[in-house]
């Protein structure tokens, strides 16, 4: 994500550090969690883009335990739309830790301009993508409402 781009997140967001907007925007991976209506929470690994305002993961073709739209983070986003995603860099030398943790809502996206620039922007960052049918699956975006930064993201790893 370049520093113009930190402009476009929720104001909490755009006060991010370089840092940490380089963590976001070249982590290959992150932690999605989102709960169902009970309260139970679910947590999975999922690729992601960030476009500058919203995060998207798509619903790709790696085995899946159940049919997509079946999917356990799907019914729970529909259940209960907040969630959480965490991207995190680990580092032996404990100094160099860090992660980015952004509270946020999550919808489901079917198809539209989003759910195609997404698909556009997964496919550049992932190569897998390119020939997986991501345009015919469910798309998750998430909206940041607040967005925690630690570690080694430079000062506090948000700008004062």
């Amino acid at each position: 994500m370049s520093k113009s781009s930190d402009s476009r997140l929720t104001p909490r967001a755009s006060r991010l550090t370089p840092r940490a907007s380089r963590l976001l925007s070249s982590a290959r991976t992150a932690h999605l969690a989102t709960t169902d209506n009970s309260g139970q929470p679910h947590v999975i690994p999922i690729c992601y883009v960030i476009d500058g305002k919203y995060f998207y993961s798509p619903i790709d073709d790696k085995p899946k335990r159940a049919a997509p739209t079946k999917l356990k983070r799907l019914k729970n986003i529909r259940e209960n739309p907040n969630v959480a995603l965490v991207v995190d860099r680990y580092e032996e030398n404990w100094r160099k830790l860090a992660y980015v943790l952004v509270f946020g809502k999550a919808r489901i996206l079917q198809t539209g301009v989003k759910h195609r620039n997404a698909i556009k922007l997964l496919r550049r960052k992932y190569r897998q993508y390119r020939s997986m049918a991501i345009d015919e699956r469910p798309m998750i975006v998430i909206t940041a409402k607040r967005i925690i930064g630690w570690g080694d993201l430079g000062p506090s790893g948000l700008r004062n």
